[in-house]
C-alpha cells in the first residue's frame, strides 16, 4: 500500500496488532534516550532537540512528547498523509512539545533548517555565517524506527545512517528498529510462519498478511543483524546494543562517536 493512500489513517491501529510489544518498543526507546541524555546532562546547554526519521503516524511524538514537554522535535517523513496523521494524533493528545514537521527526506532537511535560521537571525548577519553555524551537528538524539527495511539497497541504508550520524552531536543516542534476517534461510521462514499466526490471531485479515509476505524482497529489503551493526559502526556509532526483538523486528541503541565534554569526565 502506498504511504499516500487514504487508508494509511488505519496505520496506528493495525501496526500495533501486527508487532508484538509495539507500544513497549517506543516506551523502551524513550527510556533509553532519556537515560543517555541524563548521563550527558553536564554537556547540555539547552533542552534536547530530537530528530525523528519516519515520523508519520506520530507514535514517537505521542510517546516522547507525552513525557518530555521541554523537548523539541524535527519530524521527517516523505508522506504528507502520514504526517497529517501525526499532526492529528499530536493535537488530540494535547502534546505541547515544539514540533517541526518536514515533508520529504533527510537530504532536504538542511534547506528547511537554513530557511528557519535565516528567519530567526538578525538581518545584519550574513548568509555565509548562517551556513557556517549550520555546519555543526544540531541534534541531541535521533530515532529511525521501522523505516530502514524499506530502503531497497545496502547503499541507500548506509547513506541514511551516515546522514543521521552527520546531524548528531557527539555522545547523542540513536535508536534504530527494522525488520531483519535473510529471506533465503529456513530460520526466516519459521519466524514468518509464527508471525503469520500472531497477526491472524490479532484479527489481521489473511489478505493483509499475504500482501505483507509478498512485499518482502520487493517493497522491503531485510538484512542481517550483523549487517546492521556493521553499518552503524561505519556511520560512526559506538556502544551498539540490541534492546528489543519481536519475530523479525529488532531494535538497537547506538551512541554517536566523537569527543564531548562528558567523555572527558
Amino acid at each position: 500500500m502506498s504511504w499516500n493512500d487514504p487508508n494509511v489513517r488505519k496505520y496506528p491501529d493495525t501496526i500495533a496488532l501486527k508487532i508484538p510489544g509495539y507500544a513497549h518498543l517506543y516506551e523502551m526507546t524513550d527510556r533509553l534516550i532519556t537515560a543517555q541524555l541524563e548521563a550527558q546532562a553536564r554537556t547540555q546547554t539547552a533542552d534536547p532537540n530530537v530528530l525523528i526519521i519516519g515520523a508519520g503516524g506520530g507514535q514517537e511524538l505521542i510517546t516522547f512528547g507525552g513525557q518530555h514537554a521541554a523537548w523539541s522535535f524535527t519530524a521527517v517523513d516523505p508522506s504528507e498523509r502520514m504526517l497529517d496523521l501525526a499532526r492529528q494524533r499530536v493535537a488530540q493528545a494535547g502534546i505541547r512539545s515544539k514540533i517541526s514537521f518536514v515533508t520529504g527526506t533527510l537530504e532536504g532537511l538542511p534547506g528547511e533548517l537554513l530557511q528557519e535560521l535565516f528567519q530567526e537571525q538578525p538581518k545584519e548577519q550574513s548568509g555565509k555565517q548562517i551556513e557556517e553555524s549550520h555546519a555543526e551537528p544540531i541534534y541531541d538524539a535521533a530515532t529511525c524506527l521501522l523505516v530502514l527495511h524499506f530502503l531497497l539497497s545496502m547503499e541507500s541504508k548506509r547513506a541514511l545512517l551516515q546522514q543521521i550520524s552527520a546531524r548528531l552531536k557527539p555522545g547523542a543516542p540513536f535508536c534504530l528498529a527494522s525488520i531483519n534476517g535473510n529471506p533465503q534461510e529456513a530460520a526466516f521462514s519459521i519466524q514468518m510462519q509464527a508471525w503469520k499466526r500472531h497477526m491472524l490471531d490479532q484479527g489481521i485479515p489473511l489478505e493483509d498478511w499475504e500482501r505483507f509476505a509478498a512485499s518482502i524482497g520487493r517493497e522491503s529489503d531485510p538484512v542481517s543483524n550483523t549487517a546492521i551493526q556493521g553499518m552503524l559502526v561505519d556511520a560512526g556509532f559506538t556502544h551498539i546494543t540490541r534492546y528489543f526483538g519481536a519475530f523479525l523486528v529488532n531494535a538497537w541503541l547506538a551512541v554517536k562517536g566523537g569527543e564531548s565534554t562528558h567523555d572527558k569526565g
